[in-house]
């Protein structure tokens, strides 16, 4: 499907998508609708997304850092059957938390998780805060992991920006913007895209961290069966030159291609190996 307004009126020459803020900014609606499209019917059933409860949040968000879905979904549940509450995991020997994280690795994180939970039974009435800047106190907690908490617990309208968000929207919207100028933006491009509402927020947070995971992904994108192809400025950057090497192609009736050339010198061949015809 072809994007409007995107490829040049001219036949033997392709416009690149305007970049900036601009951009963003007309087809942030599109965006939006075929993301949440397209999330509602290839969304995974995942655990922590049946719940709002603040301590399993964490604890999924815990797990998750630097470990595959598929890996952690198992511990997840043998982790919450053995500490079901904030309060367990607190009144817990560290040497038995440990243990019960043995197999994710990256045993850091049980050990932040542990303290955690002592200082939020210990100095917070056992309630995690749903405020960003609250939940970045904590230990182990930091920008990434405070949204997470704030949006997927409290519907709060934050942005967890994951590296799969983050490709995501450079690949979308700033394809070209360089390294420096990109972290600036980043954060200001997921705040205008994010819809209002927590509810909103909390379906559009989860879709696009399930493109970047499924669809877009780091080494090998399934560009063919990505609902935002049509606005997305790599895309149609890539779309341009397949079309604009087509052109070329077609412009040059007289050059045939090496297999061509083949045939017809092996056909030449056997004509003149078989001699005259006989009487």
């Amino acid at each position: 499907m072809r994007a409007k307004g995107f490829m040049g009126t001219k036949a033997n020459s392709v416009q690149v998508a305007p970049l900036g803020e601009h951009y963003l900014q007309v087809h942030a609606p599109a965006f939006r609708r075929s993301l949440l499209r397209w999330f509602g019917r290839n969304g995974r059933d995942l655990p922590w997304r049946r719940t709002r409860d603040p301590y399993r949040i964490m604890v999924s968000e815990f797990m998750l850092q630097q470990t595959q879905v598929a890996r952690v979904e198992g511990f997840y549940h043998r982790f919450l059957a053995r500490y079901p509450t904030l309060e367990h995991l607190a009144s817990a020997p560290p040497a038995t938390v440990r243990e019960s994280w043995q197999g994710l690795g990256y045993y850091r994180r049980a050990v932040n998780l542990h303290r955690l939970a002592q200082e939020v039974v210990q100095n917070r009435g056992g309630v995690i805060p749903s405020d960003t800047g609250q939940l970045r106190l904590l230990p182990g907690v930091g920008r990434y992991t405070a949204a997470a908490v704030a949006s997927f617990a409290f519907e709060r309208e934050v942005t967890p920006i994951d590296t799969n968000v983050a490709r995501v929207l450079r690949r979308v919207f700033h394809s070209r913007a360089r390294s420096k100028a990109w972290a600036r933006r980043l954060e200001r491009s997921a705040a205008m895209l994010l819809p209002r509402g927590g509810r909103k927020a909390w379906l559009f947070n989860q879709a696009i961290m399930e493109l970047g995971a499924l669809i877009c992904t780091a080494r090998v994108p399934r560009c063919g069966t990505c609902p935002v192809r049509a606005v997305c400025q790599t895309a149609v950057r890539e779309a341009g030159r397949t079309r604009a090497a087509s052109l070329r192609q077609r412009a040059q009736p007289g050059r045939r291609s090496p297999q061509s050339r083949r045939q017809s010198a092996g056909g030449l061949a056997a004509h003149r190996s078989s001699g005259p015809p006989r009487r």
